[in-house]
């Protein structure tokens, strides 16, 4: 399938994990931050809170990897430095 659609898969070699880290760690914050917290009811409301969640993760929700700032905070703060 993913040929057919032309779908580059992206990973590293085997044993691995670090290629999906990032994602694994975001998706587990959105699901015990958020989902489990306040189930969504149906659909629309999945595709809603998500996007609410996105938005603060990135804006608000400081994280200690990028020593205490938002992920916005640090791409601002790295874009001053280059």
């Amino acid at each position: 399938k993913l040929d057919q659609y032309g779908v580059t898969i992206s990973h590293s070699g085997k044993g691995n994990c670090y290629d999906n880290a990032a994602c694994e760690n975001f998706f587990s914050h959105l699901k015990s931050e958020s989902l489990r917290l306040f189930p969504p009811e149906d659909r629309e409301t999945l595709v809603r809170q998500i996007r609410e969640y996105i938005n603060w993760y990135n804006d608000h929700r400081p994280q200690e990897k990028l020593k205490g700032m938002t992920p916005l905070e640090f791409r601002e703060a790295y874009l001053l430095k280059t």
